[in-house]
């Protein structure tokens, strides 16, 4: 079963299409790296909750929404190398020193497989 990074970021809804500039080429970087998948979604059914929300969770703002995205690898190991990789490569490193969110604001996580239907 596949190890997973997952993340989860408030994006200025004026930065959409600069966010989506930015996962195209991340995600044809870590692909080519060997990540088995890569998945940026954007919030269309999150609710604001009382206690607990994808909103709350990453203090989004009235002028911002929410994206949530996840990335699989074979195991912890090959992702580790993959990412390692990445992280080191020319293509991205403008990229990651201006995002077009607010890094401080980004949960992310490794998690491992256990079921998968």
């Amino acid at each position: 079963m596949p190890y997973v990074d997952g993340f989860l970021v408030a994006v200025p809804k004026d930065s959409i299409e600069e966010y989506k500039e930015l996962a195209r080429k991340a995600g044809d970087v870590w692909m080519e790296y060997g990540a088995l998948s890569y998945v940026e979604c954007l919030a269309d059914d999150v609710p604001y909750g009382e206690l607990t929300s994808f909103p709350r969770a990453v203090q989004a703002k009235d002028d911002e929404t929410v994206v949530f995205s996840w990335i699989t690898y074979e195991s912890r190991e090959k992702r580790d190398e993959i990412n390692a990789k990445v992280m080191a490569d020319p293509r991205l490193k403008g990229d990651m020193d201006n995002m077009p969110f607010d890094g401080k604001r980004m949960i992310y996580g490794g998690f491992k497989s256990f079921m998968e239907l």
